[in-house]
């Protein structure tokens, strides 16, 4: 009978030249099967392994061969911490997204400091991630979020409950903002709206070729969707308050150049990741009081959460 530690390694070995981390992958394949931790299986890697369990396993290790993510095979995504349950109807979370996090909770601090209870808004949640995180990281927070497929609004409604943030946490079915509109105005807006231009979107074998294009596609330039969003936040956000929103290097600075004509008296600053690649657009909209802004800045990329 085959051992967990040589399922792995032959797993692993299969994988070599189709995953950037095909032990890794292994590993929490082999976790999802038996239903055990990764360290009880570095602990017990001589156990026998069922014949069934081996059977579910090498089908799981033939479909990540075939790129599928590891995320969709397990039904879960790890994220700020956290796990998530995801499916293939959904983005799954990315680390980068969390250099999105990380402003969108100095804003609310910032919010918070002013004496306020911050109310933020995540549009097109998709798993909840988003939304759930800065729940669970700020419980002074009311966070509404939408999201205009039916099945991912199920989906973040179940991470809501399961990580204990239900009761803070209002998913609406809808398109962009528009079934939020009751609840602003709002102190922050958060979106990871699709920014990958279609010529740019990525096809089987590669692991995000499988995720929902609708997730995906930004349209010719990768601003369309943005494009139909961004005018419409002056009626949303409160005066002073901040939007965060997350793209990547080919559409960002058309991302910051429509933001700055858009709110022209506002910051608009654009983050880095830790790869130094450009990551998020912060719009700090100005209080009537106060003067106005000056029109952008590029920053470093914000502290990590750990």
């Amino acid at each position: 009978m085959t051992t967990i530690v040589e399922a792995i390694a032959h797993a692993s070995e299969h994988l070599r030249t189709r995953s950037d981390s095909p032990l890794l992958d292994a590993q929490l394949l082999m976790s999802y099967v038996t239903k055990r931790e990764r360290p009880w299986l570095l602990a017990h890697g001589d156990a026998p392994l069922p014949a069934n369990e081996h059977a579910h396993f090498v089908r799981l290790v033939a479909r990540r061969a075939e790129g599928v993510p590891v995320a969709y095979l397990t039904h879960s995504a790890g994220f700020y911490g956290r796990e998530f349950t995801v499916h293939s109807g959904v983005l799954v979370p990315r680390p980068e997204t969390e250099h999105l996090i990380d402003r969108a909770l100095v804003e609310i601090d910032r919010a918070t400091a002013r004496g306020r209870r911050p109310v933020v808004l995540d549009v097109g949640t998709g798993s909840g991630a988003i939304a759930v995180t800065i729940a669970c990281e700020r419980p002074n927070a009311r966070v509404v979020a939408t999201e205009r497929s039916p099945g991912a609004v199920q989906l973040a409604s179940t991470n809501a409950v399961r990580l204990g943030v239900a009761n803070r946490v209002v998913i609406l079915e809808g398109d962009l903002h528009h079934p939020a509109t009751e609840y602003s105005p709002f102190d922050v807006v958060v979106a990871n709206l699709p920014y990958i231009p279609t010529r740019d979107l990525p096809r089987p074998p590669d692991s995000a070729g499988y995720e929902p294009r609708l997730a995906l596609d930004g349209g010719s330039d990768g601003l369309d969707v943005y494009r139909r969003f961004v005018p419409e936040l002056p009626r949303v956000v409160r005066p002073g308050g901040a939007i965060v929103l997350e793209a990547a290097p080919p559409t960002i600075g058309g991302l910051a150049a429509l933001a700055r004509r858009v709110f022209n008296d506002a910051t608009v600053e654009i983050i880095a990741d830790y790869g130094g690649r450009a990551r998020v657009v912060c719009i700090l909209t100005r209080e009537p009081d106060a003067p106005p802004r000056s029109s952008s800045t590029q920053s470093e990329p914000s502290s990590s959460h750990a």
